[in-house]
């Protein structure tokens, strides 16, 4: 069996800050906020959250673009507020996992105004400078954000490199003094008392712009184990994920090692990426096919075991509700919603709840002028002049677009969903009258509830946290099953990804052996029928 530790056996819950809770009336939410909800999520019963960046940041691109990494952006509190949320946090065994952007800092960080001033200042070679022409770029390397991803500066007669927005120069980790000042900073949130660190885009720390590799650079993985050495492995057993878009399952058992070289877990996108047409990128858009998500699925869970660790999400601040996404968000909501969460809560790894999808939150539709996303306003723009017609590119941005997750928290029924008392930065879903908070937490039937039980049931059954996973019926083109055995317990988990009835060849021992631990039925039909998105988990023992 894995060696146990903490952060496997937990849930980790996602807060996303400008739009949970508002505490002081002026439409972005806040720490404190935050701490007047931690109740209600000790009754989910997740063990950690996940907070989005709340470091000083002038907001280009909301709060991943840092100013200062010790002090905390005005909009969201004080230091203060945020050592409080620590405190109270712990006080409900919930630990902080902080959000450390290490890439890039803001153009407006101290580093690179003084970086700006010539080649001879301290602080230049912090930042991946080029010779260049004017108008003519070192190399056509591109921006994620759209354009190139080298930015002139007139005074200094070169590009400086984002890989991001042009507000966002990338550091140059090549030298050793940003390392360091890294080192400090993340051992001086330690010494706060967090809990872990999620590393926005750690797998491109390794660039080497000239030969145009962004992603796993040959120096990656000896920059990781050193910051591992200097700061994690200094503290008292941290949760630490990498969010690390190119990684195949070889490379997240570098990333992920048990023998804590590096990090506790990676944040991988294959699954994320299969409702893309091939060779393009995600705002073209394709039907998910179930047999390719079993596939990439089953594979992480196979091929990872005993020599890395899993984290599984369907949602983040970066991606659309799943529930719209995968599900259904009209008649089978609340069904879909359940049936999606217990497919993902029943694998092995940690399972990440992000804001809203323990309530069935849905993506959003409206008008261009409401959205506030910078990659999908760009996208929109540059689409729009090639060509592509409102229609279309609206359909992409209603599907994909950032914005759909970042929709305020929905508690309740009051005006604003109970997000705020003032205006929100941006619109609350309309649909927040029907889907919020309070009524999931008040019917025993949630998805709310639901959640609680899939939490409940990793901490009840060890086999749902270690045991060995085997895909079930791999042919079946609607059902999406598998197996998790450790030593005389079995878990069977069985989904319907479809709107409507299916049968299910079930074994008939089934019948006798299996007790059902959870369903998001009431009812429960015959063993060889599921009905639209039904999911039932099963305990079986030897």
């Amino acid at each position: 069996m894995e060696p146990k530790q903490w952060w496997k056996e937990t849930v980790v819950y996602q807060i996303y800050p400008r739009s949970f809770q508002d505490s002081n009336g002026d439409g972005i939410g806040d720490l404190k906020g935050i701490v007047s909800r931690l109740d209600y999520l000790q009754q989910l019963g997740i063990g950690a959250i996940w907070l989005s960046p709340v470091c000083k940041s002038p907001q280009d691109d909301y709060g991943y673009d840092i100013s200062d990494y010790q002090d905390i952006d005005p909009m969201f509190g004080s230091l203060e507020d945020m050592e409080a949320l620590i405190d109270e946090a712990a006080k409900r065994n919930i630990r902080i996992i902080m959000d450390l952007v290490l890439n890039h800092t803001s153009d407006e960080h101290p580093w690179f105004q003084e970086a700006k001033k010539g080649k001879d200042n301290p602080y230049y070679d912090y930042y991946v400078w080029r010779d260049g022409i004017e108008g003519t770029p070192p190399n056509d390397l591109g921006s994620t954000f759209g354009g190139s991803a080298w930015e002139w500066v007139p005074e200094m007669g070169q590009y400086y490199l984002h890989l991001f927005s042009v507000k966002q120069p990338d550091l140059n980790w090549a030298n050793p003094k940003v390392r360091q000042e890294m080192y400090n900073m993340i051992n001086w949130w330690i010494g706060k008392g967090v809990g872990g660190f999620r590393l926005d885009v750690i797998d491109l720390i390794g660039k080497e712009p000239d030969a145009k590799i962004t992603g796993n650079g040959p120096l990656l993985h000896e920059y990781i184990r050193e910051l591992s050495r200097e700061t994690f492995q200094k503290g008292n057993e941290l949760l630490t994920v990498g969010e690390t878009w190119g990684a195949t399952p070889d490379i997240a058992k570098l990333y992920s090692n048990p023998d804590g070289s590096e990090f506790s877990m990676v944040f991988q996108f294959e699954h994320i990426s299969l409702d893309e047409q091939e060779g393009k990128g995600k705002w073209d858009l394709k039907p998910l096919d179930l047999m390719e998500l079993k596939t990439v699925l089953s594979k992480w869970q196979t091929e990872l075991k005993g020599e890395a660790w899993n984290s599984l999400f369907w949602n983040n601040h970066d991606l659309p509700r799943i529930v719209s996404r995968w599900g259904n968000d009209g008649e089978f909501r609340v069904e879909s919603a359940k049936m999606l969460a217990t497919l993902l809560h029943g694998m092995q790894g940690t399972p990440y709840i992000y804001q809203g999808e323990e309530l069935g939150m849905t993506n959003v539709q409206y008008e261009i002028e409401d959205y506030r996303d910078i990659e999908l306003l760009r996208l929109y723009r540059e689409r729009i002049e090639k060509g592509y017609t409102e229609q279309d590119v609206m359909e992409s941005i209603y599907a994909k677009g950032r914005d759909n997750a970042r929709t305020p928290m929905q508690w309740n029924d009051s005006k604003h969903a109970g997000f705020t008392t003032g205006e929100p930065w941006i619109k609350v879903n309309p649909n927040y009258t029907d889907i919020h908070a309070a009524e999931n937490v008040n019917n025993p039937n949630s998805i709310f509830h639901y959640y609680r039980q899939l939490i409940q049931l990793r901490k009840d059954y060890e086999v749902i946290v270690y045991g060995d996973y085997t895909l079930i019926f791999p042919e079946h083109p609607d059902v999406f099953a598998y197996k998790r055995t450790l030593h005389d317990k079995q878990i069977i988990v069985v989904c319907n990804f479809r709107g409507y009835k299916v049968e299910l060849p079930l074994q008939e021992q089934m019948e006798e052996s299996a007790k059902l631990l959870l369903a998001n039925y009431s009812d429960h039909l015959a063993h060889n029928e599921l009905r639209p998105y039904e999911a039932r988990m099963y305990l079986m023992e030897t």
